[in-house]
């Protein structure tokens, strides 16, 4: 992990493309902005997490059905 110092209004670059700046410091709390292109997507990290967990029973629970499918289509046969 990398770990920088910035100041409100000083900025940051990742790559060509997207730009981080601090907009405030309050206490415990930073505001950010960041510019990044239309198509990628930025999530705060409880919601990244919370699809990513999603997403993964959804797998899990397809992988089940076609185990099921399968159990009936050799059942047939």
């Amino acid at each position: 992990m990398l770990i920088l110092s910035r100041r409100a209004g000083e900025s940051l670059h990742i790559g060509d493309h997207i730009k981080i700046t601090i907009f405030s410091i309050q206490g415990k709390q930073v505001k950010l902005g960041i510019d990044v292109p239309a198509d990628t997507l930025v999530y705060r990290e409880e919601v990244y997490l919370r699809i990513k967990d999603e997403n993964t029973r959804a797998i899990q629970a397809s992988n089940l059905d076609l185990i099921a499918a399968a159990n009936i289509w050799q059942k047939k046969i």
